[in-house]
């Protein structure tokens, strides 16, 4: 991993955003710190999942970078944790080979994952990426997406399902815009990836089925026949208004 210093890492604006790092290999935890603190942000690491959740209640960060495997607490059990909690954004570390655990963290609410070893800048990059989607674009203020029984507001990231607030983690939110925003039109997974996610992989295309699940069991009222977020099999997805 090349360090911080490295003439040849992209400097950038104080985000003012607080991102937690939950990692016990003090190397990698290290080095993590230094690139986002290197670009802008405010960095508070945490050894394990107990402190993990000491520094969450008393920082209240805007991102969690969040690894897996942790000594007590692990971070399966932390991420479930914080999303009782709240919808703070959370990155995921995962070793390779740990598909099972990555798809668990993702059905409980994880943001994204990178995947062991990895680049500092490209994980920096997922962090840019997730917390500048959790801003509305200038003028999206008076933008609202009404249907029927479902309603969208993109300037406060807001979704009411019969008048009732519908709690969605910033993916899960990215998603449903997208898809509303194009109704019937139908989007590949690596179209959908690109869109939310800002990458393609052949690899990763579950972490969109995953997302489509857990959002259907938000917003339909029978998630197994959805009304809203549709299958077109062999294709990928639409919105039905």
């Amino acid at each position: 991993m090349p360090m911080p210093d490295d003439p040849s890492l992209a400097q950038h604006e104080n985000t003012g955003a607080t991102v937690l790092v939950v990692e016990d290999d003090p190397i990698v935890r290290d080095v993590v710190l230094r690139y986002l603190i290197q670009d802008g942000y405010e960095a508070i690491e945490a050894p394990d999942g107990k402190e993990g959740q000491r520094c969450f209640e008393s920082h209240s960060p805007d991102l969690v970078v969040l690894d897996i495997m942790l000594p007590g607490v692990d971070g399966l059990t932390l991420c479930r944790w914080i999303r009782e909690r709240a919808s703070t954004p959370i990155i995921m570390l995962t070793a390779r080979g740990e598909e099972a655990d990555r798809i668990v963290g993702l059905e409980l609410g994880a943001d994204d994952y990178i995947t062991k070893p990895f680049s500092p800048r490209e994980l920096v990059a997922r962090v840019r990426a997730v917390l500048r989607r959790g801003v509305a674009p200038i003028g999206a203020s008076s933008e609202r997406l009404v249907f029927d029984d479902l309603e969208i507001v993109p300037a406060t990231r807001e979704v009411t399902r019969e008048g009732g607030a519908v709690s969605l983690t910033a993916r899960e939110f990215d998603l449903l815009v997208l898809l509303a925003r194009h109704p019937r039109q139908v989007f590949t997974r690596d179209q959908i990836m690109d869109r939310v996610w800002g990458f393609t992989s052949p690899t990763d295309t579950g972490t969109v089925t995953v997302h489509v699940r857990r959002l259907r069991e938000k917003i339909e009222n029978d998630a197994s026949r959805p009304r809203h977020l549709q299958t077109v099999w062999g294709v990928g997805y639409r919105f039905v208004p």
